[in-house]
């Protein structure tokens, strides 16, 4: 049995989502070949091949993938998948993004966000915004899945001497493209990769408030979100949303202030290693998967809390 799992990058650089993913896919069992796909993306692959789980690396060079842009990568995994049984990518907007199109060129399920590996056909996925866990078996001949990335520990990055074979055909579907792109700039980790992350909810009152999450968040080298109550106010950027329609994150420490703790915002961050909670009041929802709990007014608790950092 071999898998095809989709790198996610930059044309830079590997993002850390993709060693998640390829540990679904040793979870499953077999051979693993990593598919880089991208513009000037040559170190990309050197990178990848280093990677102990996989074994093969492919390398489609070209500037229809430049921006994976979701018509042609889907037309480009199409073309390769009867040698697969397994094709996976991380849920995240990129594979979201391209892979049900793919399900849907090989008339087949897409199995998506799963968490856990039962069998090479059986897994495990949340629904009901995580109140609920979906046991899935698939008799589909090729299996296209989409890995929750918090929910798989990373492998490791280096020791591998992977083969990189070049795919030299280009599937350019002619149906899309790239226009352009505003991206936020934050000298803060990623709120995706961050081991740390401060969120704020409603009780911050307005956006200027976020500044005492900022002063936490540069002692702590933290990422800050929000939950979407707070961007639905216009405090914050949609780009820092935690919770199910927002970003899954699973930091060592995930820091809530205000945030009552709604089921779609705990989906995106319950499975934090450790939780700490900062709100007013004590019956708020948060404090059920709290680690630690503090019933305090943010607007008293936080300032105190960047003092003793």
């Amino acid at each position: 049995m071999t898998i095809l799992v989709i790198a996610e990058h930059d044309n830079n650089e590997l993002k850390p989502v993709t060693l998640n993913t390829l540990s679904a896919a040793t979870a499953i069992g077999g051979d693993i070949h990593l598919l880089v796909a991208g513009s000037n993306c040559q170190a990309v692959a050197e990178t990848a091949a280093q990677i102990p789980a996989v074994a093969k690396v492919l390398l489609a060079d070209n500037a229809a993938y430049e921006h994976q842009l979701a018509e042609n990568m889907s037309k480009l995994v199409q073309t390769l998948a009867s040698d697969y049984g397994h094709i996976l990518a991380s849920a995240t907007t990129t594979g979201k993004n391209f892979l049900p199109r793919v399900a849907a060129l090989l008339d087949v399920n897409q199995i998506s966000d799963i968490i856990a590996v039962e069998s090479a056909d059986t897994f495990k996925r949340p629904i009901y915004a995580g109140n609920a866990i979906a046991t899935v078996q698939s008799s589909d001949t090729v299996k296209v899945i989409t890995v929750r990335g918090t929910a798989f520990d990373a492998v490791e990055s280096a020791g591998g001497s992977a083969e990189v074979a070049a795919i030299g055909e280009a599937c350019d579907a002619g149906i899309s493209s790239f226009v352009g792109e505003e991206l936020a700039e934050s000298d803060r980790p990623e709120l995706t990769a961050a081991s740390v992350v401060v969120s704020g909810g409603r009780g911050m009152g307005n956006g200027e408030n976020f500044d005492l999450l900022y002063s936490v968040a540069d002692k702590l080298g933290a990422a800050v979100g929000a939950s979407r109550a707070a961007v639905d106010a216009g405090f914050v950027p949609n780009d820092m949303q935690v919770g199910q329609t927002g970003k899954m994150v699973a930091p060592d420490l995930y820091i809530a202030v205000g945030i009552s703790g709604a089921i779609q915002h705990l989906a995106g961050m319950k499975d934090s290693k450790v939780i700490v909670a900062i709100n007013k009041d004590e019956e708020a929802p948060i404090f059920q998967v709290a680690d630690y709990g503090l019933v305090a007014d943010l607007f008293e608790a936080v300032p105190e809390l960047e003092t003793k950092l």
